[in-house]
This record gives structure tokens, C-alpha cells and sequence, in this order.
């Protein structure tokens, strides 16, 4: 029997942060969108990428953005922000050019 597209797409408190992402997988929507949209992937290629997924799996996920474009923007920058926080506070250190040997 066939899963409706609806059902592909899971939103659980506790599982990817509550985020919207493939039932019974731990690959969010965000996670496709940027493979597709923004790293040029095929949805072949995720499924490569994610062998666990299936083509209907992705395609249900790319859908769902389409549908909810401004939540998952906003998750998007949300996750930006947390990056940026995070390398803001975990600054690498310095490094020094080793001493030449004469």
C-alpha cells in the first residue's frame, strides 16, 4: 500500500528538534532543501547520499517546503544565527609559523 504524501512528513517533539522531517528517519526538510536548492543535489542524489530515503521520501520533503516555505526559511536562519553564535564563542586559536631552522 502506497504512503500519502502527508504522512512522509513528521513534526515530533523530542526527534530533530521538533523540526519538520521524513517519517522515521532523522533527515529534515531543511537537510533536503539544502541539498537540492542549495548544494545542486538531484533528488537521485540525496537518495545516493541517503540510501535509507526513498525518491518518494524526498520528493514528499521538497513538497512539504514548497508548502512552508517561510517556516523553513526561518528554520534556515535560525540555524545560521546558531552558527555564527557558536563560531563567535569558539574562536580557534592563532597560529604561529614555525621557527626556521638554520
Amino acid at each position: 500500500m502506497e504512503t500519502p504524501t502527508r504522512d512522509r512528513i513528521t513534526k515530533t517533539p523530542g526527534v530533530c528538534g521538533g523540526r519538520a522531517c521524513i517519517a522515521g528517519h532523522r533527515v529534515r526538510v531543511l537537510d533536503i532543501v539544502v541539498w537540492h536548492e542549495h548544494q545542486g543535489m538531484t533528488p537521485d542524489d540525496i537518495v545516493s547520499h541517503v540510501p535509507s530515503l526513498t525518491l518518494a521520501d524526498v520528493h514528499a520533503a521538497l513538497a512539504y517546503y514548497f508548502d512552508h516555505v517561510a517556516e523553513i526559511q526561518e528554520e534556515m536562519r535560525t540555524e545560521r544565527a546558531l552558527v555564527e553564535e557558536f563560531r563567535g564563542n569558539h574562536r580557534s586559536p592563532p597560529v604561529f609559523a614555525a621557527a626556521a631552522s638554520t
